[in-house]
């Protein structure tokens, strides 16, 4: 159940009105990196979440509210930055605070024709509202959202989605000189990076979380790094040393041509790999048993009911 409380999230204020600003901030009301796309994601991913990590459902349902309530500060900046577009106003743009908020050339044009050449559809189509548009008016797409039902999978993905929706924020600050609606995109930006870190914090309580899903990698194929650029190919705890938490070393292929030859298409591998890929196979079975029984376990006997309202 969600209870909407008018007040905002954060005070978000605007100076003057900005049409183009406005079209470029339309970015992260319905764009692939912005807060609808955020909210939609942790709220899907919440479903899959809910029975065998109940905690980490609550932390997904709070941060996707979260992110609609952002998503209304974006929109009421929008709305905001365009003051003077609506059909009230269409034949007043001479006033004083309009005609303030033209510089140079623009001093010949009004407010609306100055929103027309930001993006028409604010006057064709919204009347001088925000929509669920990115900033080239492309409609916000469920193709957005990544959300696959393995919890470790969708927490990395969330870390990524964060990790963008900074990098927008941090452009867009570029892009106006309004020192209120500047505030306004730091608090956001800086919401996403704590958000990175509630998210990285969930992860780390999961055990094992990696590799993602169930199966383990083939030890015949773990380790080799490919050198694809021989010319001028470089080094790195990518390609070299023990590999990152996997507690064996990186074999660097210096030559795949003549490796994928001599291996037959790596068909015919050291003898040694065969032990390590048995101990794999016996993992795979007992890996799937704990992370199904983990699950099952968490499933209600019998009637399924989603909330029990006698709790206090």
């Amino acid at each position: 159940m969600f209870y909407h409380v008018k007040d905002l999230q954060f005070n978000a204020r605007v100076s003057r009105p900005d049409p183009r600003f406005a079209n470029i901030l339309l970015e992260q009301f319905g764009g692939e990196n912005g807060e609808l796309a955020a909210a939609m994601q942790y709220f899907t991913q919440a479903f899959a979440a809910k029975m065998p990590y109940p905690d980490k459902y609550d932390m997904l349902m709070d941060i996707a509210t979260e992110e609609f309530s952002h998503l209304e500060i974006v929109g009421a900046t929008i709305q905001m930055l365009l003051k003077g577009v609506n059909g009230e106003l269409k034949d007043a743009a001479d006033q004083s605070e309009i005609m303030q908020a033209m510089e140079g050339s623009d001093a010949r044009e009004s407010l609306i024709h100055q929103a027309l050449k930001a993006n028409p559809q604010f006057d064709i189509l919204s009347g001088g509202a925000p929509r669920l548009t990115n900033s080239q008016g492309i409609p916000w797409c469920a193709s957005y959202i990544h959300s696959n039902g393995d919890l470790t999978v969708d927490l990395r993905s969330n870390l990524a989605s964060e990790s963008r929706a900074k990098l927008v924020y941090e452009h867009l600050m570029k892009f106006t000189d309004d020192p209120y609606v500047k505030d306004t995109l730091s608090f956001l930006m800086t919401r996403e990076i704590a958000h990175y870190k509630m998210f990285e914090g969930a992860l780390s309580t999961i055990a094992p979380n990696f590799p993602p899903g169930v199966l383990q990698p083939d030890p015949r194929f773990t380790q080799q790094y490919f050198n694809m650029s021989p010319t001028e190919g470089a080094r790195g705890p990518w390609n070299e040393g023990e590999m990152p938490g996997m507690g064996k070393d990186w074999e660097y292929v210096s030559d795949p041509i003549a490796y994928v030859q001599d291996t037959e298409g790596q068909s015919k591998l050291p003898d040694s790999k065969t032990g390590e890929l048995e101990r794999t196979k016996e993992l795979d079975i007992k890996t799937s048993k704990l992370k199904s029984e983990e699950v099952i376990s968490a499933e209600p006997k019998g009637e399924a009911q989603w909330s029990n309202y006698n709790q206090k």
